[in-house]
């Protein structure tokens, strides 16, 4: 069992979120004293991970090699500013 902070919860949870998906269980600790035990829940499958979407490819597809240039650029930013006050 493998042991964190509430800091450590509140900070790094991805850290901890890692531990949970290789099957760890966690004890929650405040100044030394367990307060907490984190575990996966036995109906949910720690080995099937979903793969985060391949951003570059996606962007590739969709604008290809296209850069757009400054005055592009400003006149996007205006039109979606177009009608907010402030």
């Amino acid at each position: 069992m493998k042991t964190a902070t509430l800091r450590d919860l509140r900070n790094n949870f991805s850290k901890l979120e890692s531990w949970l998906a290789e099957g760890e269980t966690i004890e929650i600790c405040r100044r030394g004293q367990p307060v907490a035990i984190l575990t996966v829940p036995s109906a949910c499958p720690t080995d099937k991970i979903t793969p985060m979407p391949d951003f570059n490819k996606r962007r590739k597809e969709i604008w290809g090699d296209r850069f757009f240039s400054e005055e592009e650029i400003a006149k996007m930013n205006a039109f979606e500013l177009e009608g907010q006050e402030g």
